[in-house]
């Protein structure tokens, strides 16, 4: 076992950024909705919008980060160990049985986390943006002629961005109870608040990148030359 870096500053920083705005965009809409009385209304309303805009910068942050950084490629999908790691968290992990995917830099999710970011990345917070501006600047946009969304009423709109929402909240209930599920309770928060986790040694699981690619290239080319001698 040895401590491995696996999550950047910055993306601990989107991170925790993101989970405060979330969490914050959660109780001043229950408030605009009139379930619950913190701020005041008009205040919620203010800090909803307000909230919702810096959640819409730190989502244009974060494409930029994870294209030019390729860590995009941690959410492309695969169905390997999939059944297995559904099994883990549904008995598994209950019974102490081993986890049956090995977490490393150049893989930081599990099959089944790929899938469930995935679809909170390019299914849920779209969404949620899309809707939530729509709403915000409805009356404007139809005034200026700027775009026509006639045949998108208000309250459809407000209907989507609501069920957005809900579907946010029920992300964070779940990502937050997934988090305990770790070697400890509290080891993966610690390990986004840091950067770093305790692995195994990393170069026994990791996918080979390209340095390790030209060093085994260049292996496999000393081994011919001195097989050849």
């Amino acid at each position: 076992m040895k401590q491995v870096k696996i999550y950047m500053l910055f993306e601990r920083i989107w991170h925790w950024w993101q989970a405060a705005l979330i969490i914050f965009l959660m109780i001043t809409g229950f408030e605009v909705h009139g379930s619950i009385t913190v701020f005041g209304y008009e205040q919620s309303v203010l800090f909803h919008r307000v909230a919702g805009l810096l959640l819409v910068g730190l989502t244009v942050f974060a494409i930029f980060w994870h294209l030019t950084t390729d860590e995009w490629r941690q959410y492309i999908p695969t169905f390997k160990n999939l059944k297995a790691q559904i099994m883990y968290y549904g008995v598994g992990m209950f019974r102490g049985d081993p986890h049956p995917v090995h977490k490393s830099r150049w893989q930081k999710l599990n099959p089944l986390q790929i899938l469930t970011y995935l679809g909170f990345k390019i299914l849920i917070v779209p969404v949620v943006i899309v809707s939530g501006l729509l709403y915000m600047y409805h009356k404007t946009i139809n005034i200026n002629n700027v775009v026509v969304i006639s045949d998108f009423s208000l309250e459809s709109v407000a209907l989507w961005h609501t069920a957005g929402g809900f579907l946010l909240v029920a992300f964070l209930i779940v990502h937050v109870y997934m988090t305990t599920t770790g070697e400890t309770a509290t080891s993966n928060i610690r390990a986004m608040i840091t950067g770093y986790e305790e692995l195994p040694d990393e170069d026994d699981h990791k996918e080979p990148g390209p340095a390790d690619a030209s060093s085994e290239l260049s292996n496999d080319q000393q081994t011919t030359k001195g097989g050849s001698q």
